[in-house]
């Protein structure tokens, strides 16, 4: 093993990504000879790497040209990256405000493959944890910020939500398409979601959507506190979730985040 080398690290994996990192940095498309005299690696190499890539999406190959260039999944994930890091840096304040508020969780997240995802969490000063961390993926129909941002989804993209049936986190889990379009409809008509102990027992959370400038629910705020705390604060926390939805929505620039 070389001297400061991660044993960790997978070669091929990091010598792909050295092709990849040139190609995406370079202002025109590039041939297969141009990337083999900038890295140094032997054309064959560089040909799969190249190939690998194309294929995955996060390159174009131009046949007719034989050049190589960035991909569309390559621009799209590029462009959610930049959704994420501009909805966390708008939000920040305001989840700081209210989890110094209510001294309790606040969570920030997206829909991305029918999934709730968790961006960014704020927890509180208590000693209580809950189970989101930020990545966490969790089911829409058990989570009050999925049915808030379900809420407000034109109707045919909440069809594709519908299950015959749910995964049952907790005993109190909605576990039909039925209550699922009833919760939904609630949260529409109150402006937020509830959910108790359906996604983790003995927590009460309450989820606000955070809309685009056409009304799409680009994604959702909640704030997180065990049941008997939470009794006391249903209405309080609920206004000051959809205000600093609207603060949020106010202050975030021109995006666009589909399911």
């Amino acid at each position: 093993m070389a001297k400061g080398s991660d044993p960790y690290s997978v070669l091929p994996v990091a010598k792909a990504m050295q092709v990849f990192a040139y190609v995406a940095s370079q202002a025109h498309d590039v041939t297969l000879t141009e990337v083999v005299q900038a890295l140094g690696m032997p054309k064959t190499t560089v040909f799969r790497y190249l190939q690998t890539l194309s294929a995955a999406g996060l390159f174009a190959h131009d046949i007719v040209q034989d050049r190589y260039g960035v991909g569309e999944k390559f621009r799209e994930l590029a462009q959610t990256d930049a959704i994420y890091h501009s909805l966390r840096s708008t939000a920040q304040g305001e989840l700081d405000v209210l989890v110094g508020g209510f001294r309790e969780t606040v969570n920030l997240a997206v829909l991305a493959d029918d999934e709730v995802v968790y961006v960014d969490i704020r927890e509180a000063t208590r000693s209580q944890r809950f189970q989101a961390r930020i990545g966490h993926r969790h089911p829409v129909h058990s989570t009050s910020l999925g049915k808030a941002m379900a809420a407000f989804l034109p109707s045919e993209t909440v069809e594709r939500l519908v299950r015959p049936e749910y995964e049952q986190r907790t005993y109190r889990t909605l576990t039909d398409a039925r209550t699922f379009r009833r919760h939904v409809e609630e949260a529409r008509r109150r402006g937020f979601a509830m959910e108790t102990g359906e996604n983790e027992d003995g927590v009460t959370c309450i989820g606000v959507p955070i809309l685009d400038g056409k009304g799409y629910p680009i994604a959702a705020v909640s704030l997180s506190a065990p049941d008997n705390r939470m009794k006391a604060m249903v209405d309080r926390a609920a206004e000051a979730l959809q205000d600093a939805a609207r603060r949020i929505t106010a202050a975030l620039p021109p995006i666009s985040l589909n399911v």
